[in-house]
């Protein structure tokens, strides 16, 4: 896994378990055969794919963060 994809995904997405169930699906979706919404680099894993859609803003989260933060459930 590429730290800094994981880094730049998590400023997109700052709640860590929305992070990993969207990357967790997000894995198995391209493992059945849909393709990726960004050129996978030679010899990238698919979770380092996943991470690059999320840091290039290609997936998103339908998560209202801020309103998680003000109950105090974002980490």
């Amino acid at each position: 896994m590429n730290f800094e994809l994981l880094e730049q995904a998590k400023e997109r997405v700052p709640s860590i378990p929305v992070l990993v169930n969207m990357c967790s699906l997000r894995v198995k979706q391209i493992n059945q055969g849909m393709r990726p919404l960004v050129k996978p680099g030679v010899g990238e894993e698919t979770i380092d794919t996943v991470l690059r859609e999320i840091a290039e803003g290609k997936l998103v989260s339908q998560v209202d963060f801020e309103a998680l933060e003000r109950r105090g459930l974002a980490h």
